[in-house]
């Protein structure tokens, strides 16, 4: 009786169809709780005593099935971000990537849905990164040289406004959306700032040169920066505006992110053509993961099972499982890449090309290059918009 109750459990809940476990997957579910339902069925068979309580039982987890995809679960820090579908108050905008070329000047304006240029305009000196706002109503462009932000509005697409701010290399937001982090990298400078007023709120001094990245815990009380000429990554504590730890990793760390369940993160090194996985609560490096010559960009894919590492001094995007911390695959864009995006289904790798005048495409299921669009000199920080997510943490896209 326990073996057929069992079968029946299995045979009338979302679990027992393979596809529906992939679209659970995709919204709610973590890769842990499937394995779980495979790999302990004796405790299976002890729950389901009856075709009643079964019943039951299937019945609750597809009442859970229903929940908003909106509702973060406790176990992975991107499960806002595991949907297809942006928030309601985007869902009119239209699909764009927008592409700063640093010498240019200007911004390159791509329509997603036939890789064709649409638009281009000038902005100030320097423009690294365009970065969505906390609320995402707002993309800014990153003029370091000219120490100003290009307000773009993401309903025409074009400049609406500009905003001062010391040679602002790169640009984040606390969780909370109260606080806009200017990454001051020429003055090893982290600077915080009111995000509705703009008032300084306080400083803090990096004392190694270059830092330039940076990825929140869990929780938002504090966040790891990259110091890419020295070989060091700081721990600043979010409330106190203090540098409270660091840890030597070895050549040129560059981009961060945090693993999806909130434990380690993972810091993409250029000079040791890997990436170092960071326990932050001892700042200590636990493994490296070797990739490819000068890993540089990191994105974590739509489904947060693997992590994307551009390897940019070969023309290749190294795709690393999360759960083994083993690469699984390799696949060639050639030219430069640099930073990352992806499209909202997750389908498309967006990757520009940063000393090849480019942005390439990629399809995140086979690996295979589906554009190579030439843009201006020395495409970086691009940003595809809108994209899903609660709310954004800045740099080029960045949500959660």
């Amino acid at each position: 009786m326990a073996l057929l109750a069992a079968y029946l459990f299995l045979g009338h809940t979302p679990y027992g169809n393979g596809l529906l476990v992939q679209i659970t997957d995709l919204t709610r579910q973590g890769e842990e709780e499937q394995q779980a339902v495979y790999e302990e069925p004796e405790l299976q068979e002890e729950q389901a005593t009856g075709e009643e309580e079964a019943q039951e039982e299937g019945a609750e987890d597809a009442a859970a099935e229903e929940q908003p995809a909106e509702e973060e679960t406790t176990e992975n820090v991107y499960a806002a971000t595991m949907t297809t579908e942006v928030k309601e108050s985007l869902a009119g905008l239209p699909e764009r990537v927008y592409v700063p070329n640093v010498v240019d000047n200007s911004i390159t304006v791509i329509d997603p849905a036939t890789f064709e240029i649409v638009d281009s305009y000038a902005v100030e000196q320097l423009p690294y990164h365009v970065t969505p706002s906390w609320d995402m109503s707002q993309l800014l462009v990153n003029n370091e040289e000219s120490s100003t932000f290009t307000v773009i509005d993401p309903e025409t697409g074009r400049p609406s406004d500009t905003i001062s701010a010391p040679f602002p290399y790169n640009f984040y937001f606390t969780p909370d959306g109260e606080t806009a982090i200017v990454v001051v990298e020429r003055l090893q400078m982290l600077e915080f700032r009111d995000t509705e007023t703009w008032e300084l709120l306080g400083s803090t001094y990096i004392p190694w040169p270059g830092v330039d990245h940076l990825d929140f815990s869990k929780d938002g009380d504090y966040f790891l920066a990259s110091s890419e000429w020295s070989g060091v990554v700081s721990k600043v504590d979010v409330e106190k505006m203090e540098l409270v730890d660091y840890v030597e990793v070895g050549a040129l760390p560059i981009d961060i992110k945090l693993s999806p369940d909130g434990s380690v993160f993972y810091v993409a090194d250029q000079g040791s053509m890997g990436v170092h996985v960071i326990e932050p609560e001892a700042m200590e490096e636990l493994e490296f993961i070797p990739t490819g010559e000068g890993a540089h960009g990191l994105q974590v894919s739509r489904d947060t099972k693997s992590l994307y590492v551009s390897n940019r001094l070969e023309g290749t995007v190294s795709v690393i499982d999360f759960k083994t911390r083993k690469v699984t695959d390799k696949w060639v864009t050639g030219g430069s890449p640099d930073m990352f995006q992806l499209s909202p289904d997750g389908r498309q790798l967006w990757v520009s090309g940063r000393y090849d005048g480019a942005v390439y495409v990629l399809d995140t299921r086979s690996g295979e290059l589906l554009s190579t669009i030439y843009t201006g000199a020395q495409p970086h920080g691009i940003a595809y918009f809108p994209n899903p997510g609660r709310f954004s943490l800045g740099h080029n896209g960045v949500y959660r």
